[in-house]
């Protein structure tokens, strides 16, 4: 069962979003939150597995919110959810440690998909919104570039190669496929990766590729990999 929080300022979408997820028999939801101070509260007194959070809230807005919820000593993963698909605020949530976001208008199976893709281990992103979202706030001076490159320059050349078709939203067949390898071994070079890059999933991954300058113009992922 998947233990689930909603987070929204909007009481009309906070029930909307609880109703849909009780159509689902795996997920259960077990907190509501209208802002982002509610939500850490939440968070710290029930067991989450996964939060959808509004971005744009009250007193303690969701990106805000999802640094805090990081903090925690069993946080949740967290899908940040927006009405504008050009929202800065979207990027942000991502770097401060979102597992990926979905637009409110998001067809109801997707949302649910959403839930069990990040309860799972693995990233969910809108796929039209990412694009469009990363060529227009992710370029230019990138503050964690040094950095970025300096954790990459530590992966090994096959490394790199993983990395790269990774962050074009490859999964773990597909890039076993394209660089012939067992897809177990594209594992645990994914597995090394995230470690040597220091980040928790495949969405932080490509956000620094991007900032190393391995995959400039390249859409983060949008499909499920393991």
């Amino acid at each position: 069962m998947i233990r689930t929080m909603v987070v929204d300022d909007d009481a009309l979408v906070r029930l909307a979003l609880t109703d849909l997820l009780a159509t689902d028999s795996g997920v259960e939801v077990v907190a509501q939150a209208a802002d982002g101070l509610q939500a850490v509260a939440a968070a710290a007194a029930h067991r989450v597995d996964v939060a959808l959070m509004d971005i744009r809230m009250p007193r303690l807005d969701g990106i805000a919110a999802v640094e805090r919820l990081r903090l925690l000593p069993h946080p949740p993963r967290i899908i940040t959810l927006t009405t504008f698909d050009l929202d800065e605020y979207v990027y942000e949530s991502l770097a401060a440690g979102a597992d990926g976001f979905l637009l409110k208008d998001s067809d109801p199976a997707e949302i649910l998909r959403a839930v069990h893709v990040v309860a799972a281990g693995s990233a969910m992103l809108h796929p039209s919104a990412a694009r469009r979202l990363i060529d227009r706030y992710h370029r230019g001076a990138r503050p964690g570039a040094a950095a970025a490159r300096g954790r990459v320059g530590r992966l090994t050349p096959r490394e790199r190669d993983v990395l790269a078709l990774l962050a074009e939203g490859a999964t773990n067949a597909e890039i076993a496929d394209g660089l012939r390898m067992s897809e177990s071994t594209v594992k645990a070079h994914v597995s090394r990766i995230l470690t040597t890059l220091e980040v928790g999933n495949r969405v932080r991954a490509a956000l620094a590729a991007r900032d190393a300058g391995l995959t400039d113009g390249l859409p983060l992922p949008t499909r499920n990999g393991g």
